[in-house]
């Protein structure tokens, strides 16, 4: 049995991951400081859920574009999304209000992937090199 992973899955998952991480754990968990556990405003945590989201998406969107759908559509969006999450690290007065566009973004890049993926199913264009 072989094992296939859903990378657009994969990549819905950590984008909700994110977005629960930023919107959701400043509100609920703020005592987290008073056990000397910092992942609200840890930069290397940002940036690790950055570069993770950043990994599974550009893997997702490559394997689906060359052997399925041949559509750079789903990619076109992930790096609208993928944009706006790296500008909210350099504009922090407006985190919240590129955070949310950014991780719907990606979830709807995710979306379109894998319903192309599914539409497509292999097919092949003249530039198919599998």
């Amino acid at each position: 049995m072989k094992l296939h992973i859903n990378w657009d899955a994969l990549g819905i998952g950590a984008s909700l991951a994110c977005a629960i991480h930023c919107a959701l754990l400043p509100l609920f968990l703020s005592s987290l400081p008073l056990f000397g556990i910092n992942i609200i405003n840890n930069i290397a945590f940002e940036v690790g859920m950055i570069v993770l989201a950043f990994c599974i998406g550009a893997w997702s969107f490559f394997h689906g574009y060359r052997r399925h759908h041949h559509s750079p559509a789903p990619f076109l969006i992930f790096a609208a999304g993928f944009s706006l999450l790296v500008f909210k690290q350099v504009f922090h007065e407006h985190q919240l209000w590129l955070l949310i566009p950014g991780v719907m973004l990606i979830i709807t890049a995710h979306i379109s992937n894998y319903r192309s993926c599914r539409l497509h199913n292999h097919a092949h264009a003249d530039d198919c090199n599998h």
